[in-house]
């Protein structure tokens, strides 16, 4: 009786290398697309995947906190009292007081537009829930990266800094987040990326 040997090619290749398929996770770093078979690179290990889920999920949270803080007023960014449901603005003190620089002008001139508070506070509860849950990953990523440029640009210079701050750096990981499909992992974005709509319009990922 014949017994077979054969190892499946990616798990030869994996073994050769010395690493166990279970020490990975199927998280594009790159595009896989012209990238060798076995190429160490276009995977990242477990604990890596992990902490970037970690990092998703805290900056999603980060977010949300914003939101909530916004609409209720709960004495930390928002003084008590001073929340959206109480009548307050939720863009009015920054954009009128803590705008500096030379686009002051412009961020003064948006307060009481509007569309400006609705606009913003859809943009913290969408980024926070995408981020959260780990779908949408792209398209959240794109608008926190915007929103932060919005603002860093609104407190020109940085105070510590010529050019970088908080705010480039929220930026620059939010596009990171997005490029190694952070959502994958500890959130729902294979489900999602599994969907209809996001198979025809894969930007939605």
């Amino acid at each position: 009786m014949k017994v077979s040997t054969s190892i499946p090619e990616k798990e030869l290749t994996m073994t050769i290398l010395g690493h166990r398929p279970h020490h990975t996770i199927d998280t594009p770093v790159v595009d896989t697309s012209t990238t060798p078979a076995g190429d160490r690179s276009a995977r990242i290990g477990t604990a890596a995947a992990r902490a970037l889920a970690v990092l998703r999920i805290a900056f999603g949270l980060t977010f949300l906190w914003a939101f909530v803080d916004k609409v209720f007023g709960l004495g930390y960014a928002t003084p008590a009292g001073k929340g959206w449901i109480d009548g307050g603005d939720p863009t009015a003190g920054f954009l009128g007081k803590g705008a500096t620089g030379p686009f002051a002008d412009f961020y003064h001139s948006l307060v009481g537009d509007f569309w400006v508070s609705p606009l913003f506070m859809v943009g913290l509860a969408g980024i926070g829930l995408a981020l959260t849950l780990g779908i949408g990953t792209r398209i959240a990523a794109a608008s926190g990266a915007l929103l932060y440029l919005l603002m860093w640009s609104a407190v020109l210079p940085p105070e510590n800094n010529p050019v970088i701050d908080d705010h480039i750096l929220g930026a620059i990981t939010l596009v990171v987040l997005a490029l190694v499909a952070a959502g994958n992992v500890w959130g729902l974005g294979r489900y999602w990326s599994q969907t209809a709509i996001v198979r025809r319009f894969p930007w939605l990922r």
